[in-house]
């Protein structure tokens, strides 16, 4: 499927509104979440002509829509409804997700903390960082990297699953391909499935992410792991990203998954090229209108380093957080992320200022006064 048409929520401010009165002239709040858009880039698209273009809300409240007028209308809609929880967290405000790698060849820390109670050490301090969710993944999905037989994948990832979830109150996420996996996890405690194939790599995932009841993330990769950014290849890589997010949202619905459960992730690194990653940097508040949250995993990723001209993923920290805060100031509700306690001070500074308030990105439900 090709839309013929998208929007995108520009032009950020805070979300300070009290009341439906002051809607357009301050912006129409973005998915119940702490930031208002006050205009709308809109894209139409036939075959290979792509055409952009930004308006004022009164004109796309004003304009004549013709036979793409339920469309127009279905996706501003999807813009301004609020998220749901995900596994009891609420989408009002940016969440951080931690990394757990529990393998030997991760392109930034494999090999650190591959053994069970290095990994949950490593989880815990995590937490304590600043992480409500911590991302347990038993097979790396570098550019190169080989598939994880089953048995060793559940090896790795399910001893520290089971040691977590005594000892933590954050959310677990479980990071793989394979739908035996997905069950294991479930069974033994996972709050979250996060598949970076979107449920396409193995047959049984669909279903069986479907019947756990998880939430599930489902990310854009174009190509296996092994040789997906040889030559990647889009007409409009921020459109097709989009139109194959939105096809796996629907398998998800069709498999009897609500829409509740879905978070989207564009999958920056994976099958794309510098040109590529940027571009879809630029453009995350598009995904908003997929209707669900929307999560970026940009942390220590090569397109730093080539922006940067840095060679060691452990030292791109810094450009790491630039690209938290860049998806952020576009309304992204999480960020999964190696440093936790650095991206959560930023975020707290740059909240409070964006937001005006000292309580920074702990919301107004909370009683500390900041994160930091």
């Amino acid at each position: 499927m090709q839309r013929s048409i998208y929007l995108r929520p520009v032009g950020f401010v805070a979300n300070q509104q009290n009341g439906e009165e002051d809607e357009v002239w301050g912006g129409i709040p973005l998915a119940g979440g702490p930031f208002a858009f006050t205009a709308l880039e809109i894209t139409e698209r036939q075959g290979a002509g792509v055409q952009r273009r930004v308006c004022t809300l009164g004109e796309f409240f004003e304009r004549d829509w013709g036979r793409r007028t339920l469309a127009a209308s279905d996706l501003f809609e999807a813009l301004r409804q609020p998220r749901g929880r995900i596994a009891g967290l609420s989408m009002d405000r940016p969440r951080i997700m931690g990394i757990v790698n529990v393998t030997p060849d991760s392109f930034s820390d494999g090999g650190s903390f591959d053994g069970v109670q290095a990994a949950v050490d490593h989880a815990l301090r995590l937490e304590e960082a600043g992480a409500e969710i911590l991302d347990i993944g038993g097979e790396s999905t570098r550019p190169g990297s080989d598939t994880v037989p089953l048995a060793e994948e559940l090896r790795r990832v399910l001893p520290v699953l089971e040691a977590l979830r005594s000892k933590t109150d954050a959310r677990l996420s479980v990071d793989t391909r394979k739908g035996r996996v997905m069950r294991a996890a479930a069974a033994a405690g996972a709050d979250i499935l996060n598949d970076v194939s979107a449920l396409t790599y193995d047959p049984e995932a669909l279903q069986i992410a479907a019947e756990t009841g998880l939430p599930v993330m489902l990310m854009h990769a174009q190509g296996d792991p092994k040789t997906m950014n040889d030559e990647p290849q889009y007409g409009d890589v921020v459109l097709d990203v989009f139109d194959f997010l939105e096809r796996r949202v629907h398998a998800c619905e069709a498999a009897g998954m609500p829409r509740e459960k879905v978070i989207v992730d564009p999958g920056i690194g994976f099958g794309k090229h510098l040109h590529h990653n940027v571009a879809v940097l630029s453009a995350m508040s598009l995904f908003h209108t997929l209707g669900v949250p929307v999560l970026l995993g940009a942390s220590r990723k090569k397109l730093i380093g080539q922006l940067c001209d840095v060679n060691d993923p452990t030292a791109r920290v810094p450009g790491s957080i630039a690209a938290a805060l860049s998806a952020v100031a576009q309304g992204v509700q999480i960020v999964r992320v190696h440093d936790v306690a650095a991206t959560k001070q930023a975020l707290s500074v740059w909240m409070a200022v964006q937001l005006g308030d000292e309580r920074g990105a702990a919301g107004p439900a909370s009683t500390r006064s900041g994160l930091c």
